[in-house]
C-alpha cells in the first residue's frame, strides 16, 4: 500500500504502522513462515506498492495464486475486518487491478521464457546438470573450443552437438585446451539426456529474453507485474533455481550502476528461495553472495521468500535488511534451533519476547523489522499484514490468455527462431566429413580395384605367354620329332632304295658276269 504522502509503503499495523522505506528496499528482503501462515499476502502487498510506485515487479508464481493480480479483489469477511481494524478506507484502500505480463518457460501459461545456451553459461549449466568438477571442467571445454571456432551455443541441440564433436576429436584438442577423458564427456552427454528429457530444451533458445522488457511501467505509470508461472517448472527444482540464479547474474552483468536511488528500478520476488542454494558449489555459491551484495547498486530489489531464515546462507542472509517474519512451528530440535535462529535474527522488542511470539502468531501476523531512512534496523513489531487490493483467487484460463493476447510481447516470443548456430554448422561439416570420406573410400575402393584389374590381367598376359611359350614348345616338339621321324623315313628310304640298289647291281651283276660268263660258256 503506498503512502504518496509520506514516501513509504504501507506494509503492517500493530502497535503502529510499519513502513517499508523506498529508498532502502534495494537492501533487499525476506518474507519467511511456515506454510499457510500468510507468506502469499506479504508478497502481494509489498508487490502491489512497488507497482504503484512505478516499479517493475518480477514475482515466480509458484501455486498459481498471483495469476489473480490481473483481476481486482473482492470483500470477505476477512478483509473487511481488516479495513476496518486499521482504518483502511479513511486511507483511501480499494480494490483494484495491477498491470500484469504473463510468462511460462514451456509457453503453455504465459509468454515462452528462454536464454541461450552462452548466457547461462558453463556454471550455471553444470549446476543444472549436476555434473562433477572433472564433468565441469569438460564443459568448460567445450564452451571454450565453441567460442575460439565461432561456433554459436543458442539451444539444446547446438550444446548436444558442441560435446559430440569435442568428444569425437578430444586427441585433436588435448594439446591446446587439457586432457579431455572420455568418461566425462560420456558423463555430460547422460546428463543431458536427461535433462533434455525434463523439458529443458524449451528453455534455450531464441528469441532469448531480454531483461529490459520486464522494466515496463503501463500507461497509468505503474510498474508492470511480470508473472512466471512456475507450476510445471518447480517440479525441476535444478531447473528453476538455475533459471532464477540466472535472471539475478543477467541483472547484474547488464543493468548499469546507479548508487543510492530513492526507489527500486525492479524488484524480485523469488519463492522457495532456499532451492537457489541446496546442493549449490562452493564457487557458485560466492558468485551468488557477490551478485546479492552489488546488484543493490543496480537499483534492484531482491526478496527471497521461505519457511524459515536458516535456509538462506548466513553470507546472503546477513545482507538482507527488510524482514518479515510469519509464525513457525517447532516440533523437532531441528525446528526449535531454526526457531531461535530466526528470533535472534531481529532487533528485539522489549514488549515481547520474540522467540515466544514467533509460535503464536496467527495468519496473516508476522514479526517486522524494516530498516529506517538512515538504513539502520528498526525494533520489531508484531503487526497483521495489509490486505493486497488485487484478487486472492486464481485466474480464469481465459482471464490469462486474453492478458496474453493483449500483451505487445507475443509476437517478439511467441515464436521460436532457429538460425544457423553451431548444430547446424556442425553437421553440415559431419556430412561434408562423411562425404569426403565416403568419396576417399570410393577413390579407394577403384584404385584398388584397378590395381587388382592390373594385377589379374598381368596374371592372365603371364599365363598366356606362359601358355604360348609351352605350345611352342610342344610346336617346336612336334616339329623336331617330325622332322626326325621324316629323317628316320628319309633315311629308310635311302637304305630302303640303297639296299634295292644294291640288290639290283648284285642281280644286275650276276646277270652281267653270267651273261659275259654265259656268252664265255
Amino acid at each position: 500500500m503506498y503512502i504518496q504522502e509520506s514516501n513509504k509503503i504501507w506494509v503492517a499495523t500493530g502497535t503502529r504502522a510499519v513502513f517499508l522505506q523506498p529508498s532502502m528496499a534495494n537492501r533487499h528482503g525476506l518474507i519467511a513462515g511456515a506454510t499457510g501462515t500468510g507468506k502469499t499476502v506479504t508478497l502481494k502487498v509489498i508487490a502491489e506498492s512497488f507497482s504503484e510506485m512505478g516499479v517493475p515487479v518480477f514475482v515466480a508464481d509458484i501455486k498459481g495464486d498471483l495469476t489473480g493480480m490481473c483481476e481486482p479483489g473482492t470483500e470477505n469477511k476477512h478483509v473487511r475486518r481488516s479495513m476496518d481494524n486499521m482504518g483502511l478506507p479513511e486511507m483511501g484502500y480499494h480494490f483494484d487491478s495491477y498491470p500484469v505480463r504473463f510468462f511460462d518457460v514451456y509457453g503453455k501459461q504465459g509468454h515462452p521464457v528462454r536464454t541461450t545456451v552462452t548466457d547461462m553459461g558453463p556454471d550455471l549449466i553444470a549446476r543444472l546438470l549436476g555434473l562433477s568438477e572433472a564433468q565441469t571442467g569438460a564443459l568448460q571445454i567445450v564452451f571454450k573450443v565453441a567460442d575460439d571456432q565461432g561456433l554459436a551455443l543458442l539451444d539444446f541441440k547446438d550444446l548436444r552437438s558442441m560435446v559430440q564433436y569435442v568428444g569425437d576429436h578430444a586427441s585433436e584438442f588435448r594439446t591446446q585446451y587439457g586432457f579431455l577423458s572420455g568418461a566425462s564427456v560420456g558423463a555430460v552427454q547422460r546428463s543431458l539426456l536427461a535433462l533434455e528429457n525434463e523439458g529443458a530444451d524449451q528453455f534455450f533458445g531464441e528469441p532469448a529474453l531480454d531483461i529490459e522488457d520486464w522494466m515496463a511501467q503501463a500507461k497509468d505509470g505503474r510498474g508492470v507485474m511480470n508473472i512466471l508461472e512456475c507450476s510445471e517448472l518447480f517440479q525441476h527444482p535444478l531447473l528453476y533455481s538455475s533459471f532464477l540464479l540466472w535472471m539475478l547474474s543477467e541483472l547484474y552483468e547488464k543493468l548499469p550502476e546507479v548508487g543510492d536511488v530513492e526507489k527500486p528500478k525492479i524488484a524480485f520476488f523469488f519463492d522457495e528461495a532456499h532451492l537457489l542454494f541446496n546442493d549449490a558449489p562452493k564457487a557458485l555459491l560466492a558468485k551468488v553472495e557477490q551478485v546479492v551484495r552489488l546488484i543493490r547498486s543496480k537499483g534492484v530489489s531482491v526478496w527471497f521468500i521461505t519457511q524459515n531464515p536458516s535456509d538462506i546462507p548466513e553470507s546472503v542472509l546477513g545482507q538482507i535488511g527488510n524482514r518479515v517474519q510469519h509464525a513457525l512451528r517447532a516440533y523437532t530440535p531441528n525446528e526449535q534451533k531454526a526457531l531461535r535462529y530466526a528470533a535472534r535474527s531481529f532487533r528485539s522488542n522489549p514488549a515481547f519476547d520474540t522467540e515466544r511470539v514467533l509460535q503464536e502468531l496467527a495468519t496473516g501476523e508476522a514479526l517486522v523489522s524494516m530498516l529506517d531512512a538512515k538504513g539502520t534496523p528498526t525494533m520489531v513489531e508484531r503487526a497483521n499484514i495489509l490486505p493486497p487490493m488485487s484478487s486472492m483467487n486464481i485466474a480464469d484460463e481465459a482471464v490469462v490468455r486474453r492478458v496474453m493476447a493483449e500483451s505487445p510481447l507475443g509476437e517478439k516470443y511467441d515464436e521460436t527462431i532457429d538460425r544457423e548456430s553451431a548444430y547446424e554448422i556442425l553437421n553440415a561439416k559431419r556430412v561434408e566429413e562423411e562425404e569426403a570420406a565416403a568419396a576417399a573410400a570410393k577413390a579407394e575402393e577403384e584404385e584398388k580395384a584397378r590395381k587388382e584389374q592390373e594385377k589379374a590381367e598381368e596374371k592372365a598376359r603371364k599365363e598366356r605367354e606362359k601358355e604360348e611359350a609351352r605350345i611352342a614348345k610342344e610346336k617346336a616338339k612336334e616339329e623336331k620329332e617330325k622332322a626326325a621321324q621324316q629323317k628316320k623315313k628319309t633315311k629308310a628310304v635311302e637304305k630302303f632304295i640303297s639296299s634295292a640298289a644294291n640288290t639290283a647291281g648284285r642281280e644286275l651283276g650276276k646277270k652281267f658276269i653270267r651273261g659275259i660268263l654265259g656268252n664265255l660258256k
